[in-house]
């Protein structure tokens, strides 16, 4: 091959070279930034998914700390008026105690409310954020809540 044509293919290497180079830092950080804010993007979503499923959970677990409190003061049946003449009857005081002592007893703060013959219990916890804590998001207030009533026997299922 003659000098020449060697050359003239070093020289097409060359340019294409030069032209990569070229297409390659003419971006002038417009890549970095958009990488950036995908990146963001995506973390956030994951921050949302990982730290509302563990909200949701809490959620659950707080409406079933506030049944379970709730059936525990219904529990608090007034004996006296039920052995005299067959009324089931809570004693307010000691079921708003009864469900106080259970939530304690779960670590649970909540409050309690007698209503007739019915017992609602109002559970209140925080749950701390795994990934929406770099966002500036430390913690999520969940809510549950539970009623019951006294019942003397079960001969049907209550809707």
């Amino acid at each position: 091959m003659t000098r020449r044509g060697r050359h003239s293919r070093r020289s097409w290497w060359a340019t294409w070279w030069r032209m990569r180079l070229r297409w390659w830092h003419a971006d002038e950080g417009r890549a970095t930034a958009f990488v950036l804010a995908l990146t963001v993007g995506i973390l956030a979503l994951a921050g949302l998914t990982l730290d509302g499923g563990l909200a949701l959970a809490a959620k659950v677990r707080a409406n079933g700390q506030a049944e379970a409190a709730a059936r525990a003061g219904a529990q608090a049946i007034d004996l006296t008026a039920y052995r005299g003449n067959g009324t089931v009857q809570l004693v307010p005081a000691q079921a708003v105690a009864n469900a106080q002592a259970h939530l304690a007893a779960e670590g649970a703060s909540g409050t309690v409310t007698v209503s007739g013959d019915t017992v609602t219990v109002t559970v209140t916890a925080s749950q701390t954020t795994q990934l929406l804590g770099l966002v500036g998001i430390g913690s999520l207030q969940v809510h549950g809540q539970g009623s019951a009533h006294p019942q003397r026997g079960v001969t049907a299922i209550d809707p």
